[in-house]
């Protein structure tokens, strides 16, 4: 396995990690209430997935 033969600088380091960034994350509208929700996933408002409803929210 390599193994870095010196330290990498605090620069070199921060530069490397300043191309890491966040992704927004994608919703789609549920099709009975039309709030956004998570995709393949139970719509926290409502409570169905796919066209049933599957918990039941009070």
């Amino acid at each position: 396995m390599a193994v870095p033969k010196r330290k990498m600088s605090r620069s070199n380091t921060r530069s490397r990690r300043a191309q890491w960034k966040t992704a927004r994350v994608p919703t789609a509208p549920c099709p009975q209430c039309k709030s956004p929700k998570l995709p393949h996933a139970v719509c926290q408002v409502c409570g169905t997935y796919n066209g049933r409803q599957v918990v039941e929210l009070g």
